[in-house]
């Protein structure tokens, strides 16, 4: 006795067969890459940068290179696509691929990153970044109330001190300034 399994995908449609969008969906991500290369490739070119102040490699010469890199991948993956190249499907062994995504997560994140870019100029980088560190921490599911934000404070300052002392990148040091 033997069974088959009929993996057709039903459209809402009613076609038994795959849209075109969905069996290229991976040109979003061509879409996506090129407009961020174009993005950088404008903005580099709008430096302004007198010859003789730059020498002959000047700030935009790496965003040139990385804009450029942007829309050729874009632009070859398209091709791949559609050759009918497809990326390879997630083989992890401890994956569920029918799980939903954590949209949770991704939201609490999503909101540490934009408190610490609305507070930086207001509270300085250690705080800012402080909570940010500790939100991320508890958005990934880290619950230890009194570990997670000494562990983000001492995070913020070695960095912020990494950046503002040692590589010379002046960093907004808020209230704690003249204790820093």
């Amino acid at each position: 006795m033997t069974s088959t399994v009929d993996n057709t995908v039903e459209e809402p449609g009613g076609d038994t067969e795959k849209s075109w969008w969905r069996t290229h969906s991976e040109l979003g991500v061509c879409v996506l890459l090129l407009a961020v290369g174009v993005l950088v490739l404008t903005d580099a070119l709008t430096i302004p940068a007198d010859f003789t102040q730059r020498g002959p490699v000047g700030p935009a010469a790496v965003p040139v290179v990385v804009g450029s890199a942007l829309v050729l991948v874009a632009l070859l993956l398209a091709v791949d696509v559609l050759r009918g190249g497809r990326g390879e499907a997630e083989a992890g062994e401890d994956v569920d691929l029918d799980a939903p995504a954590d949209w949770r997560t991704v939201l609490m994140l999503g909101g540490a990153f934009l408190l610490n870019a609305a507070l930086i100029d207001t509270v300085g980088f250690p705080i800012s970044s402080a909570l940010m560190f500790w939100g991320a921490a508890y958005a990934l599911g880290s619950r230890n109330h009194f570990r997670d934000p000494l562990i983000a404070a001492g995070l913020s300052l070695v960095t912020w001190f990494a950046f503002n002392e040692l590589l010379g990148v002046p960093l907004p040091g808020g209230p704690l300034m003249g204790v820093l």
